[in-house]
């Protein structure tokens, strides 16, 4: 039986809802926004909380670009003995996300290029006395994701969580672009995730309250001129994520998707193509640290959106609320 509930809006969002005590919750949650009023039909109890550092979404921004998540009131997912593999683990977000999982318990497959960057973070979680297995290899190719399933399997035990980290980027006009520099960047931030996902499902429906964390952008939301092929790709990850999630949602598997902003790590420094600098000035930077934090806080509370920086819940909301203003703001820089 559907159940409808009713919260004004002034005051901010609070608790509410109906539906039996002792039931178990809805997995989704859709939000509705108009008259003033947030209208949420459930089977059962619903929460709504607004995120100080993290904006989490159930069905998206909401016509006025309220930030509002929501908790649809479960058990929040433990990562004491969780077998989690994270790409791109080396340095920034990747590294600070895997030292955050140990320091909560996890046990963890490390994937990188660089093995003596990944050797520094193993031995960082061995320090928490925690286990790493390391796996060096490029994400794009096949026998790498292999090694890595292996190794999760063999070394592990299995495969509880998985996070696409690994990504690449470019800057500058697509007009001005080599036709070399599209496909190397789908191929680490879309291509290499997707085909990693499809080797890990066997073990993934095995593990405990399995999970799928696909690490896109900001820019995968709303895309910005000079970075056409990076926002496309992220676009197409977040795509993906959204419509996969109810198909694995059949198989027990959640996917959280997660959309940084500007962050403090190499990413700047790894161009495909371009300098550091683009035309609107350097931006305010999260720390990877900061980022690592929050990712890990919202696996624990099953979210499925996880949208970090003040400055990129603005810029979400402007697009929502004014969108032709923001393209022009966006035209001035094209």
């Amino acid at each position: 039986m559907m159940l409808g509930s009713r919260l004004a809006t002034a005051g901010g969002a609070r608790q509410w809802g109906e539906g039996a005590r002792g039931t178990e919750p809805r997995r989704l949650g859709y939000l509705f926004e108009g008259g003033g009023e947030l209208e949420l039909h459930s089977d059962t109890l619903i929460r709504l909380r607004g995120e100080p550092e993290s904006l989490a979404l159930g069905g998206g921004v909401g016509d006025c670009g309220r930030e509002v998540g929501y908790d649809c009131g479960m058990s929040r997912r433990s990562l004491r003995d969780r077998r989690v593999l994270v790409t791109g683990a080396s340095s920034g977000i990747g590294r600070a996300l895997a030292v955050e999982l140990a320091r909560h318990g996890a046990e963890l497959v490390l994937v990188a290029r660089r093995a003596d960057r990944l050797g520094e973070v193993a031995d960082e979680i061995a320090r928490l006395g925690r286990r790493a297995v390391c796996v060096v290899g490029d994400a794009t190719e096949e026998e790498t994701r292999r090694r890595a399933i292996a190794a999760a399997r063999d070394d592990l035990g299995g495969l509880d969580v998985l996070i696409n980290n690994a990504g690449v980027a470019a800057h500058g006009r697509f007009s001005e672009a080599s036709p070399g520099r599209l496909r190397p960047i789908f191929e680490l931030n879309f291509f290499a995730p997707v085909e990693l996902i499809r080797e890990a499902l066997p073990l993934l429906r095995e593990g405990r309250q399995p999970l799928i964390v696909n690490v896109g952008s900001i820019l995968g939301e709303r895309a910005c001129p000079h970075k056409s092929e990076y926002c496309a790709s992220k676009f197409a990850l977040h795509g993906f994520s959204q419509a996969v999630r109810p198909e694995l949602a059949r198989l027990g598997i959640d996917v959280l998707v997660v959309a940084p902003g500007p962050t403090e790590s190499e990413h700047f420094d790894a161009l495909l193509e371009g300098t550091g600098e683009l035309p609107w000035g350097d931006p305010h930077r999260t720390s990877a640290e900061t980022v690592g934090k929050l990712i890990v806080r919202a696996i624990a509370r099953k979210r499925k959106l996880l949208v970090v920086g003040l400055r990129s819940r603005l810029w979400l909301m402007l697009d929502r609320c004014a969108p032709g203003l923001v393209e022009w703001l966006l035209r001035r820089y094209g």
